[in-house]
């Protein structure tokens, strides 16, 4: 096994226990757990079989196993940055409710005091 292979390792162990402890702390939900947690254990068997992902390729019409990590790695991120998007819309309309809520109760008691 390589040196990178081992610290990659490392490292997607590392990770893969603060997603655990997250979930234990009721920071993510469930949902989130799996995504994480098969996402860090798939780089882990990607890292430590790195010809099973040119096997996989080959299977697929891809011609490398690297190029496969690729392009699964690009559409996740689509992926993640469209989950992120939507939740900043959401965010964006809760506050724009919420400062609309706090305007109008701020007019009605400044108009209930005169």
């Amino acid at each position: 096994m390589l040196i990178i292979q081992i610290l990659l390792i490392v490292f997607l162990i590392f990770a893969l226990s603060r997603v655990v402890l997250r979930f234990r702390s009721g920071q993510i939900k469930a949902t989130e757990f799996f995504f994480w947690s098969v996402l860090f254990i798939s780089a882990i068997a990607v890292v430590t079989f790195p010809q099973e992902t040119t096997n996989l390729a080959n299977i697929l019409g891809i011609g490398r196993g690297v190029d496969l990590v690729v392009y699964a790695s690009i559409v996740t991120l689509f992926y993640l940055v469209f989950r992120i998007y939507v939740m900043i819309e959401d965010l964006r309309h809760e506050i724009t409710l919420l400062v609309r809520k706090i305007a109008l109760r701020q007019t009605q008691s400044k108009l209930s005091l005169k």
